[in-house]
């Protein structure tokens, strides 16, 4: 298994765009092998007194944190996906997304164990 998380500034007011931005995005990585997505809205992250969510992603007032874990077979499947994805245009959509792609923050992960 390997693990694709992103953290994503969302303001407060686009939840519902941000659903069904989320809901074509993960139909789109299920189609190039993603196994699962995990999508999580704010409800209790805290604010640090030197580091946190908030500032890593530069959060402004209004905005919320959404947490999104992609679940992938491994590395190769994830970064074939990436290169196809590319080069089909999947993810060439209409419009912007609900949120500053920009300040988004992303990692890659083994799982341990």
């Amino acid at each position: 298994m390997y693990l694709a998380l992103l953290i994503i500034p969302v303001p407060a007011a686009n939840l519902d765009a941000y659903q069904a931005w989320a809901r074509n995005s993960v139909a789109i990585f299920k189609r190039y092998g993603c196994i699962d997505v995990l999508d999580g809205w704010e409800d209790a992250v805290p604010r640090g007194t030197r580091t946190d969510l908030f500032r890593a992603v530069d959060a402004r007032p209004a905005e919320k944190i959404v947490m999104s874990c992609q679940l992938w077979p491994d590395r190769a499947t994830l970064e074939a996906a990436e290169a196809r994805m590319h080069a089909d245009h999947a993810l060439d959509i209409d419009g912007e997304p609900p949120f500053d792609a920009s300040r988004l923050i992303m990692g890659c992960f083994r799982p341990l164990g």
